[in-house]
């Protein structure tokens, strides 16, 4: 029997993860990492151990390592720096790493250049069709580098309706906010930005009623009474299964009293297909995210996203009816919008649009290029890509070059956060009773946990008690126990969902921020130095006291970042503390060089001089190396020996007697 680990690696914060939200409700992670536990269906149990370590949920630790013989891992392009540093960890253990999901499928060759380690094995796209394959070669010491399922050009050809029941059996159901469950994989719509049509096909695949109702059987039995995310990137992408599935669906639940509460993903024409929302709503659907991405008709057209749009009324009147209508069947719509379309001007008209629609949870993100989309091809036809993305919708980046001038499209772009989730969420909490006022929920039971009590005493705790959104979140409740007192739950969920957007926003801003300030320092830090080239050894008293301070500054401003989104900005700080610490010693050095000169001629009674100058010159080295924050201090080192070396050399070359030791060195190495 042979021992495989699969490992899923850390998300940074994103709005997609709830992070600051799963505190409030005692949970670790918003979903478990569901084409892993497929996988794990999918090994024999005669052959193999399977253990599952959620990185989201818990540290990968060495034990973990220790034990397996293999490890299996799956990946989005966000979880990127996190499955690196899983690869070096096991190519130091000499595990074999055996890789699949969307980003190593899309992105195998930038993997093998970025990871610092070695996979020893790409599983791309999807796994059903090859896995058998690749395991009878891997026991047989034959398995070659890459396996990829089975497709043509414009079809995938992996049947599911063969997809195994996942094994939520090797996961602990209670750290998880929603179980995950999928019916359909593909899309029909081709998106110009999108790149699921890449990666599943334009005609969706569905498994059957009796296949999909066996995953609901099999958490049901594990003792899961909470909500369920329909995982596919389309629901209703074949509408005509959709139909077929939704009344075994609602017969299902009506059997057990619904104990499930039902969300997915759907194009916005599910207003257009007839019966299609009662069905849901009968089946238990309380939301569906849409892609809006815009409500300008000519953004619309240029990506490629009909569907939004309407011959007989502008895209704006046709989506705020669609939302308003799905709204009024009791079904919440959040839904994505992207600054940086072609074609969209200003973005004003986003905030409008979300305000009015009722839309609480507006994940607005900056247009990315994704390999092997359409969108991304486009840009490298038109000489517009910069580099890979990092898959983050959130962050302030940009990895193409857009219409609109750059630093006016991050400036609204920040602008639009701000709006949307404010300090203290006023905007926020005028979306949820707008929402409140369209929507009509099935007269269902809400049940009130243990979990749910918890959860408000820390919103109590935590917003309503404090300075920055006690008097909206006030105002919030108040108007709802006088309008809608039925909905006093949900007010308070959507309390605390606010208070994760907000705390997102809040950092991906202050990382863009703070960014921005590195330049600033960084040029003005540059000409203090330039003013100061010639200087003789009585300023550079004055330069190390320049760099201290600006070291000391930044490295505040960097802790004042929380610890879970410093990722976002190591780059840059590397690249700004290696400059400023750079150009610092090659300021000491140039005065250094003058001290040796002048000395050179003086041997035998100015070596005592020369002593003390080698002496006061590494501690005051040594006070700026203390500044450089310990995140990236180690990357400052080469530097560090390369100034040595050449304090060495210009030392044997005026003083063969000298030699360059002492406290204040030792400590500097």
């Amino acid at each position: 029997m042979r021992n495989a680990l699969l490992v899923y690696p850390e998300f940074p914060p994103s709005y997609w993860g709830y992070t600051y939200a799963l505190d409030f409700v005692g949970k670790k992670s918003a979903m478990p990492p569901l084409g892993l536990l497929t996988v794990a269906a999918l090994f024999p149990e005669h052959d193999w151990h399977l253990k599952v370590v959620d990185m989201n949920v818990e540290p990968l630790t060495d034990a973990d390592l220790a034990w397996a013989d293999y490890v299996f891992t799956s990946t989005m392009i966000v979880q990127k720096n996190s499955f690196y540093e899983v690869v070096r960890r096991c190519n130091q253990l000499h595990l074999p790493v055996i890789a699949g999901g969307p980003h190593p499928t899309s992105y195998r060759e930038e993997i093998k250049h970025e990871a610092g380690g070695v996979v020893s094995h790409f599983i791309g796209g999807e796994v059903e069709h090859i896995f058998q394959d690749f395991l009878t070669d891997l026991l047989h010491g034959t398995a070659q580098e890459v396996y990829e399922g089975p497709r043509t050009q414009n079809k995938v050809q992996t049947d599911i309706t063969k997809t195994p029941v996942p094994r939520y059996d090797l996961i602990r159901l209670e750290d998880y906010n929603s179980m995950a469950v999928q019916f359909s994989r593909g899309c029909p719509f081709d998106c110009e930005f999108c790149d699921i049509t890449k990666l599943f096909g334009r005609v969706p695949r569905t498994k059957t009623n009796a296949q999909f109702l066996a995953e609901f059987d099999r958490l049901y039995a594990l003792g899961w009474r909470h909500s369920v995310f329909v995982v596919d990137d389309n629901f209703i992408g074949n509408k005509r299964d959709a139909m077929r599935l939704l009344p075994a669906i609602a017969a299902w639940q009506q059997a057990r009293d619904y104990p499930f509460g039902l969300s997915t993903e759907t194009s916005v024409n599910l207003v257009e297909i007839p019966g299609m929302l009662d069905a849901m709503a009968d089946a238990g659907f309380i939301m569906t995210f849409i892609g809006i991405e815009s409500p300008n008709d000519a953004a619309l057209a240029t990506t490629v996203k009909k569907q939004n749009t309407s011959r007989e009324e502008t895209a704006r009147e046709y989506l705020l009816r669609a939302i308003h209508t799905i709204q009024a069947h009791g079904i919440e719509v959040t839904a994505g919008f992207i600054i940086g379309l072609d074609q969209d001007t200003e973005f004003q008209s986003h905030i409008d649009f979300i305000q009015q629609a009722g839309i609480q949870q507006a994940m607005t993100g900056l247009l990315m290029a994704l390999k092997k989309t359409n969108f991304y091809n486009r840009l490298e036809h038109e000489g517009r890509l910069l580099h890979e993305s990092s898959g983050n919708n959130v962050s302030v980046e940009l990895n193409f070059v857009p219409e609109l001038d750059r630093e006016v499209l991050i400036r609204e772009y920040k602008r639009v956060l701000r709006e949307l989730y404010d300090p203290g969420l006023k905007h926020y909490f005028a979306r949820c009773l707008t929402l409140f006022d369209h929507l009509q929920p099935r007269q269902r039971l809400v049940r009130i946990r243990k979990a749910e009590m918890r959860a408000l005493m820390k919103s109590i705790w935590r917003q309503l008690l404090s300075r920055k959104q006690g008097p909206t979140y006030l105002w919030f409740l108040v108007r709802v126990l006088l309008r809608s007192p039925r909905m006093v739950p949900n007010a308070v969920r959507m309390a605390i969902m606010g208070y994760h957007f907000e705390q997102v926003t809040q950092q991906q801003i202050a990382m863009d921020d703070f960014k921005q300030s590195l330049a600033s320092e960084l040029d003005t830090f540059q000409r203090t130095v330039s003013r100061f080239a010639k200087a003789q050894s009585n300023r550079i008293g004055e330069i190390g006291l320049r760099t201290q301070h600006l070291l000391a500054r930044v490295r505040t401003q960097y802790e004042a970042i929380h610890e879970d989104c410093r990722y976002g900005v190591w780059d840059t700080l590397e690249v700004f503390q290696q400059s400023v610490f750079t150009q610092y010693l090659e300021a000491e050095l140039h005065v250094f060089k003058d001290t040796v000169s002048r000395s050179a001629q003086a041997h035998t009674d100015r070596l005592d001089d020369v002593r003390t100058c080698v002496h006061h010159l590494f501690t005051r080295v040594q006070a700026q190396y203390d500044q450089i924050h310990h995140d990236v201090r180690s990357n400052v080192q080469d530097t560090l020996d390369t100034f040595r070396s050449a304090v060495k050399r210009h030392l044997e070359q005026g003083f063969s007697r000298v030699r360059v030791t002492g406290d204040a060195e030792e400590k500097v190495c």
